[in-house]
């Protein structure tokens, strides 16, 4: 369930540049004559920034391509070539010259609140690259080289290589404690594999950010996405004060239904008695496992019910899911993205899609990250048509992704029983709120983890994992164990100091309902919120939160959107 921001900064659409036309800074005097008038900063911008984007679109387009191939296929000749593209385009944002020409360009006064933004967004974009090519080619090289293992990794259980969806779907099936431990080894396998070469990556990137005048690589990165640290911290500290109480009270709830599942005193549950490897996910409740609403259905069937109900909102992605790529295949990524090829609306998702509710969720997902990329306004400069912060697509799919937990949409798309469903109403709304906590926890986690790495690589980075483990998800250590656990979420390469933006994605998708709520004259809690036929909630999203594109700075955008600034108050509401 993951953009890829190392692809494009975002996904996005259309390929129509409309910046205007060449020419010099200012005209030189004539000969005999008054000096010429100063020309229109607007029309020396839009020059500069119609060459920029026309090189821009072509080199992002080899490089989406060919992720895509290597994604796929896992062969080696299509990492490589990836590799190639990825290293040009950070080689052309990293031209000294042209960043130069940005800062002097974005010095002129008068300019027009769209040119402002597009070069703002271009200064962004060569901010992060203005390095000296040795590093580019080193960074590059080493986090593709750690991506492709983690593409081709197998884990393995008793002398057989497993894919991450057999072993997955093997540890929610097993009830002996010991063989669950065994299974949720194999699934951190991958972390032996990786975790030195992320720590040698981390400094290197490190280096380069300190090349730029920040602190260190967690610091630039998360500047370069707009945020100011102490404002992205200080959302994230209210965040944590207003789930400690709830998400104790859940836990001591979950655990008391997990121990009772698997016959075990709740004092000796460990990490691997949750289900998911890294506790991101409520696992089933005793009274309720949503997987009974999709496991009789043939695989195909959970893209079908998408597709219905995507259709019923106004919001056509079928031409999307045409060109996807949506089941499981040796050497293929086991995980699942959207990207977009060309910002002109060759959109795909990845997936590996099972019968069951979690890839029920991601298709959904995947969806909402594909229909905003496609309908992202094409007439905006093409650095501009992309969403308005990486949140804000996350937020989009996480939107339409809980609905495979909600009980109308049950009824309505998977087909569930309505007796059935209303009996069980009260514990899918409470699953779903565990999910939710327990989602904001583990998100702490890779924040604060990532931070820290980052800070220090060379501390002890298994034992740290660990420590905040400990103190946000209230799992326990597993005893005399020191394996870089940490290094099995592929993140950390793919898409470095990226995992907050889904926490607050959770926070601007509860704005959203809140905002579709009024919308609908809702009255009620927003959990109960129907989706079903709703043209005018596609509409909305369409005109107010998909065309915008990236024109308008995040803050700016999320209060536009919803009415509000972004805040946690809204998603600590839902969890009342």
């Amino acid at each position: 369930m993951r953009r890829i921001p190392a692809v494009t900064h975002a996904a996005v659409l259309a390929a129509v540049l409309t910046c205007g036309c060449g020419g010099s800074r200012e005209a030189a005097p004539a000969a005999d004559g008054p000096p010429a008038e100063k020309e229109d900063p607007n029309m020396e911008a839009r020059r500069f920034l119609d060459e920029y984007n026309a090189k821009f679109a072509e080199l992002e387009k080899t490089q989406t391509l060919a992720y895509w191939e290597a994604a796929t296929t896992g062969a080696k000749e299509a990492w490589d070539a990836f590799a190639a593209a990825d290293l040009a385009l950070k080689r052309f944002h990293s031209d000294k010259a042209r960043f130069s020409r940005i800062e002097e360009l974005r010095k002129a006064g008068g300019l027009e609140p769209l040119v402002a933004r597009s070069l703002e967004v271009a200064w962004l974009a060569f901010k992060g690259n203005q390095l000296e090519p040795d590093i580019i080619e080193k960074m590059v090289k080493m986090s593709t080289e750690i991506g492709q293992a983690f593409n081709n990794f197998r884990g393995e259980l008793d002398g057989k290589k497993r894919s991450n969806n057999d072993l997955q779907s093997m540890i929610e099936k097993e009830r002996k404690s010991d063989r669950r431990r065994r299974i949720w080894e194999a699934l951190k396998q991958v972390g032996g594999a990786v975790g030195p070469p992320i720590v040698e990556l981390a400094k290197v990137r490190n280096e380069a950010a300190r090349q730029l005048g920040y602190a260190d690589y967690w610091e630039m990165q998360v500047r370069l996405q707009e945020y100011e640290p102490a404002m992205l911290l200080s959302i994230f500290a209210e965040l944590e004060e207003q789930t400690r109480e709830p998400f104790v009270r859940m836990k001591a709830e979950l655990d008391a239904d997990v121990a009772k599942r698997l016959g075990k005193p709740v004092g000796e549950l460990m990490p691997w008695d949750y289900d998911n490897p890294f506790f991101q996910e409520a696992p089933p409740m005793a009274a309720l496992n949503l997987d009974e609403f999709y496991s009789n259905k043939p695989q195909e069937e959970i893209a079908e019910i998408a597709l219905r109900f995507f259709d019923d909102i106004g919001l056509d992605v079928r031409d999307i899911v045409e060109r996807s790529d949506l089941y499981e295949r040796e050497n293929k990524d086991q995980h699942a993205f959207c990207i977009s090829i060309d910002r002109a609306g060759d959109v795909r998702t990845l997936l590996n899609i099972k019968p069951n509710e979690k890839w029920m969720g991601t298709m959904l997902h995947e969806q909402g990250h594909a229909i905003y990329d496609k309908l992202i306004d094409r007439a905006l400069p093409f650095n501009l048509r992309e969403m308005a912060h990486i949140f804000t697509t996350e937020a989009v799919a996480m939107l339409f992704g809980a609905l495979s937990k909600n009980p109308t949409w049950l009824v309505a798309y998977a087909g569930a029983d309505p007796t059935r469903v209303a009996e069980v109403e009260t514990e899918i709304y409470e699953q779903r709120r565990r999910e939710q906590l327990i989602f904001a926890r583990w998100a702490m986690v890779m924040l604060y983890f990532e931070k820290d790495m980052y800070e220090n690589p060379d501390r002890d980075l298994n034992a740290l994992w660990w420590d905040h483990v400990e103190r946000l998800q209230m799992l326990k250590r597993p005893p005399e164990r020191n394996e870089p656990d940490w290094a099995s979420k592929p993140h950390f390469t793919i898409a470095p100091v990226y995992y907050h933006n889904y926490q607050m994605g959770e926070l601007y998708a509860a704005q959203l309902r809140h905002k579709l709520s009024r919308i609908a004259g809702h009255e009620g809690p927003t959990r109960s919120l129907s989706f079903n036929g709703r043209k005018d909630f596609g509409e909305f999203l369409t005109r107010e939160v998909f065309l915008p594109g990236r024109k308008l700075p995040w803050p700016e955008f999320v209060k536009q959107t919803t009415g509000e600034p972004l805040s946690a108050r809204s998603f600590a509401g839902e969890l009342k």
